[in-house]
């Protein structure tokens, strides 16, 4: 019988297997991974602007081809419950991660040089990384303008082809990778601080899921003038199966019949569900400022807030239309953190790596909260009707 790990445990075990290994691999072994490494983050970084432009665009296409007053709506709420996620991880991180990260600062695996990769491979990408969301923005809102049918239908393919890379190359790959920065972390000595973070970023990103999950559902109560841990405790079952899918799309069916019984109108909460999993990642927008507000802090990193707030506004529409697969958000994110924020290779895979150990966490969030927005739509229209 086959046994077929998830990428949560294949992630995990990779973390596991790099510490192990970084205490008696002989030198030549270590280079071999980090060979790998030096050509698989060559490929990321060509990637990684495809990646924007090919999900980015198409999803900008398809909000705007079915543009009405409810999408109008929804969307707005979708980005503005993920901005109020974005913004309120940051300045809580700012209070908690001094303290919580005190005597963790160190420097990533500059202090492994001594080992270095047997060689790479250099792949420039096609275009820089702000280029390729411009451009994503104006292909897309183009596309809906003129309701292209070639050019929407090329930008699909491209699509699915991206998806492609990502679910068949990129995501089987990246535990290789993850298991190369361990193993290098490990040679380093810092590998304790790494291990720490990763038990207190946890922590903490539960925690603030509970009180985003409040704070959605008191606003939803308000709205629809509803008893709202009722509510939250009518979407339990599809916050439980998110935990075990790891996927916005895949819990959709649990999530739409949660919804109906939180009294949402089923033809309403039938195209608000579907939209949100795509364009309400509250849980996932949590996960990725946490923990890059973490790393940051952790390797002596300063971002300016200016600079911070910039990259959430940003981010929130880039992971809009993020492949649902684990990962997907972070994937779509890579480009952001190593422009916008100034993260290096490692500081990238540390992330990577920090996401998908709490990746059921932030698709948990984002379905739960996905009730929230459609009790707020569906009591707007009622009293727009009355």
């Amino acid at each position: 019988m086959k046994i077929r790990l998830g990428l949560l445990p294949r992630v995990v075990l990779a973390i596991l297997l790099g510490i192990a290994c970084g205490f008696f691999l002989p030198d030549w072994v270590t280079r071999i991974a980090l060979t790998f490494n030096a050509v698989f983050g060559q490929f990321l970084n060509f990637v990684i602007p495809l990646l924007i432009l090919g999900l980015v665009a198409p999803g900008i296409a398809d909000l705007g081809r079915s543009a009405g007053r409810l999408l109008a709506l929804t969307a707005a709420l979708a980005y503005a419950f993920t901005l109020v996620s974005g913004f309120g991880t940051y300045f809580a991180g700012r209070a908690l991660f001094p303290r919580l990260l005190e005597g963790s600062a160190t420097a990533l695996p500059e202090s492994s040089a001594a080992l270095a990769p047997y060689f790479t491979v250099e792949m420039p990408p096609v275009m820089g990384v702000m280029s390729a969301l411009i451009l994503a923005f104006v292909l897309g809102l183009g596309m809906a303008y003129v309701h292209s049918v070639t050019l929407k239908g090329a930008m699909d393919d491209f699509k699915r082809i991206i998806d492609l890379v990502i679910v068949r190359v990129i995501i089987p790959l990246l535990p290789l990778y993850i298991f190369g920065i361990f193993l290098s972390i490990t040679r380093s000595g810092q590998v304790a601080g790494i291990l720490g973070l990763f038990v207190k970023l946890i922590v903490v990103i539960f925690c603030l899921t509970v009180v985003l999950l409040l704070f959605q559902f008191t606003v939803a109560g308000l709205a629809a003038r509803r008893n709202p841990l009722r509510m939250l405790r009518t979407m339990l079952a599809a916050y439980v199966t998110a935990l075990g899918t790891q996927s916005s799309a895949a819990t959709i069916p649990v999530t739409l019949a949660q919804t109906v019984k939180l009294g949402v109108r089923p033809e309403l909460a039938s195209f608000v569900v579907p939209l949100c999993a795509t364009i309400h990642l509250s849980g996932s927008m949590m996960k990725i400022t946490a923990c890059a507000l973490a790393v940051s802090m952790m390797t002596g990193l300063t971002i300016p807030a200016g600079t911070f707030a910039g990259f959430i506004l940003l981010l929130a529409v880039t992971m809009v239309a993020a492949p649902g697969v684990p990962g997907g958000a972070i994937m779509a994110a890579l480009g952001l953190l190593e422009t916008v924020l100034g993260f290096d290779e490692t500081m990238c895979g540390l992330m990577i790596a920090t996401y998908i150990a709490m990746d059921s966490f932030g698709t948990a969030t984002n379905v739960t909260g996905d009730g929230a927005v459609a009790v707020i739509v569906d009591a707007l229209d009622r009293g727009r009707r009355k």
